[in-house]
């Protein structure tokens, strides 16, 4: 079944949550070129940096190999073990640096594109490091004239450094095995979450290695000089990032579950009350990870959404059951106190190129569609696209029509199977004949967003107006 509605004929119910006058200033979007530009000449300045980090990581190592060094036993092999280690470890640091949420990085890529970049860099550290624990081994083993089992078991015994150092090669092992996609898919969340907390152990431990047994650090101050300022830079931002600002806005806003609202099947809205919360730098589109401290919740944070700006002193994030996190939010108690991370994300009113724009989404990915829609200049011409498998799965419908009707946009509500609704290019063409000059937001599980993209792009949409931001771990 397919159904159509035009807000400009509709009766429109009464919204719900829509912000008000009294709710507070709202967060309008500055001109995007100027944000873009800002952001771009950062993040070319950090890759700058980087670059000029890793080369210089690889002079350090290129520096401590001697010609007699070369020439003697296992000198070869000892040199490569040297710098695969170093430029190993530096890309470990650059991992970090992309998952550190830094608010101007995340804000220009997305936290999505950052952590992809993270899982494609993933394997190198690993392949440099163990290729640097064969090599030393080696190396060692034929300057000894000994067997490389032998040299292993000398080291490992010998050598308390070298023991930490391969116990944090198995737990970044571990972790590696943990982000394939195979392994993702059978892991519970909080179980990956955990399994990657071990990787900062790791790199403690790694750490602690490389200044006590490097050849490049032992006697060469400058270099040991500026080993430990990148190494406790990152430290330091991962710090401030991931654990001081968090910690920071938790104790400043002070969140409480105010009420917890049933929306559809499987659905929920928490509406937490808080102090300050004009003061969130959050706009449409952007998302918190959330950790309710109640019961056997506290120790998880996972990222939501949140489905309308904030109308102080509220804010509201709506969960579908899909998880054990995700279920057992419906039964959290009204005071439950909140800690937030964030907000990240790119995808919002910021990032669009024109006043045309296409807002597409299914199930429970409304929630992200509908405050950008309500952050939205009034002069934007939009159309809203709702897909669900029955009409009860359409969430926040009596909001969304509203805001639309007040823009002059159009709403079309698409229900049915996939098999009664095919939401392809030719579809979207006939239902948004104008849809090549439109930027288009899509929000949805994975497989339905990926058909959405390639239908825009039939359409001639190009790629930097099509927005859209994953959420898979």
């Amino acid at each position: 079944m397919l159904v159509m509605s035009n807000t400009s004929d509709a009766r429109v119910p009464e919204v719900g949550h829509a912000r008000s006058p009294e709710a507070g200033p709202a967060l309008t979007a500055p001109p995007r070129s100027s944000r873009r530009g800002r952001h771009a000449w950062a993040a070319n300045v950090i890759t700058a940096v980087a670059a000029l980090g890793f080369g210089i990581t690889l002079g350090l190592g290129l520096t401590a190999v001697t010609r007699g060094a070369l020439a003697a036993p296992g000198g070869l092999a000892t040199a490569a073990g040297q710098i695969a280690g170093l430029t190993g470890s530096y890309l470990l640091l650059v991992m970090l640096l992309l998952i550190s949420r830094l608010p101007w990085l995340e804000g220009v890529l997305g936290q999505d594109r950052l952590v992809r970049w993270h899982r494609r860099l993933g394997p190198w550290p690993i392949i440099l490091l163990g290729s640097h624990a064969v090599l030393i081994t080696i190396g060692y083993a034929e300057q000894a004239s000994i067997g490389p089992w032998h040299e292993l078991a000398i080291l490992l015994t010998s050598y308390p450094d070298v023991l930490m150092a391969t116990v944090a090669f198995g737990l970044l092992v571990m972790a590696g095995v943990a982000s394939f996609r195979a392994a993702r898919s059978r892991l519970r969340y909080e179980t990956w979450w955990a399994v990657h907390l071990y990787t900062y152990l790791a790199i403690a431990l790694a750490f602690s290695h490389q200044l006590a047994d490097g050849v490049s650090f032992v006697g060469h101050p400058l270099a040991r000089l500026f080993w430990i300022v990148i190494w406790a830079s990152t430290a330091g931002v991962v710090l401030v990032y991931r654990l001081g600002l968090p910690l920071w806005r938790t104790v400043y806003h002070r969140l409480r579950v105010a009420e917890v609202r049933e929306e559809g099947p499987g659905v929920v809205s928490v509406i937490c009350a808080g102090r300050h919360l004009e003061r969130l730098p959050i706009v449409g589109g952007q998302f918190l990870q959330w950790r309710f401290l109640h019961s056997d919740l506290w120790w998880q944070a996972h990222p939501y959404s949140i489905s309308a700006l904030p109308r102080p002193p509220f804010l509201r994030v709506t969960v579908k059951a899909l998880g054990d996190f995700s279920k057992s939010v419906a039964n959290i108690p009204v005071g439950t106190r909140v800690a937030i991370e964030g907000p990240y994300g790119a995808v919002t009113a910021h990032s669009r190129s024109g006043d045309k724009v296409l807002l597409v989404a299914a199930g429970v990915g409304v929630t992200p569609m509908r405050a950008i829609l309500e952050d939205l200049p009034a002069a934007v011409d939009v159309v809203v696209m709702l897909r669900a498998p029955t009409r009860e799965d359409v969430i926040f419908h009596h909001e969304i029509a509203p805001l639309v009707q007040a823009r002059g946009g159009r709403l079309h509500v698409l229900v049915g199977s996939r098999h009664q609704v095919r939401l392809d290019s030719r579809l979207l063409g006939k239902l948004v004949p104008d849809v090549g000059t439109r930027d288009v937001y899509v929000c949805g599980p994975d497989g339905f967003t990926n058909r959405i993209v390639v239908a825009a792009r039939r359409l001639g949409v190009s790629s930097d107006r099509i927005h859209s931001e994953s959420f898979a771990f």
